[in-house]
């Protein structure tokens, strides 16, 4: 038993190694010079580092812009996907209205369209009120709710004790009270793993920005970083060092809240074997 423990954590480590090897080499290619990628050699650490590769990518290529119209994008759709998509969930879970159940079945049968089959007819109606070329495409449509979001908080709020809410009506507060003050608090877990999921969606969302951005002003890190790849296809330790800043966020978010990911992980695991 113990030779298989120390076998399987031995297998991880080179699995985690191999995963691994990208980053690193990415990070070795930032740190270096043209004149010693030139050569060719196969090293992972620089011969002589070149931190200042962070700060000339600024110089070269407007990142700073392209970083602050993502966060923008970013934190808009966050909230939007998670407080929207909550406050349908829990009309799905705790109000009885008539056709409820109709109406939810065709919320979820939403999820078998693919994306691509309304990307057209989308674009169309965002060319036809002017809105291309601006963020609206890419921030409105989280405002209208994500069947598969709803779905996962509707089992969460299904959670909330009835008893709870019903004291709470007795006592006279109405279901925005309820909502805001009884039930978003006890699905916490489920509200972050709905934001880390969508973080990640915007923040490495390429297909979106390509297609309603025109003004490079506009354009957000993946977009922005495109360009310059096509810019300066040459540059590979500004290009590597561009790529390591669009992903740092990412790595920052999973370190600190590492838990909330295996968490929501389970939680898909658990809502797929249903």
């Amino acid at each position: 038993m113990k030779f298989w423990r120390i076998f399987n954590f031995a297998l991880l480590i080179v699995g985690s190694l191999f995963m691994m090897a990208p980053l690193f080499w990415m990070i070795s290619i930032a740190l270096k010079s043209m004149e010693e990628i030139y050569r060719g050699e196969f090293t992972f650490i620089p011969q002589d580092i070149q931190f200042s590769n962070f700060v000339d990518i600024f110089e070269i290529a407007p990142f700073f812009t392209y970083f602050i119209n993502t966060s923008v994008i970013t934190v808009l759709v966050v909230l939007a996907n998670v407080f929207v998509n909550a406050f349908i969930a829990y009309g799905f879970a705790k109000i009885n209205f008539k056709g409820r159940e109709m109406l939810f079945i065709l919320v979820l049968s939403t999820m078998m369209l693919p994306g691509f089959i309304t990307l057209i007819p989308q674009y169309v109606i965002f060319a036809e009120l002017g809105l291309v070329n601006t963020y609206y495409p890419l921030v409105l449509p989280s405002f209208f709710g994500s069947a598969f979001n709803i779905f996962l908080l509707r089992q969460f709020f299904k959670g909330v004790p009835n008893s709870m809410i019903e004291a709470a009506r007795m006592e006279g507060a109405n279901h925005f009270q309820i909502f805001f003050k009884i039930a978003l608090p006890m699905i916490k877990p489920a509200l972050f793993t709905v934001a880390i999921f969508s973080f990640n969606g915007v923040w490495n969302d390429f297909l979106g920005p390509l297609l309603y951005l025109n003004d490079e002003s506009l354009y957000t890190l993946q977009l922005g970083l495109q360009v310059f790849k096509e810019q300066s296809s040459t540059q590979w330790n500004y290009l590597m060092a561009g790529s390591l800043l669009v992903l740092m966020p990412v790595i920052i978010l999973f370190f600190f809240f590492q838990k909330y990911f295996i968490q929501g992980s389970n939680i898909l695991g658990q809502t797929d074997e249903k």
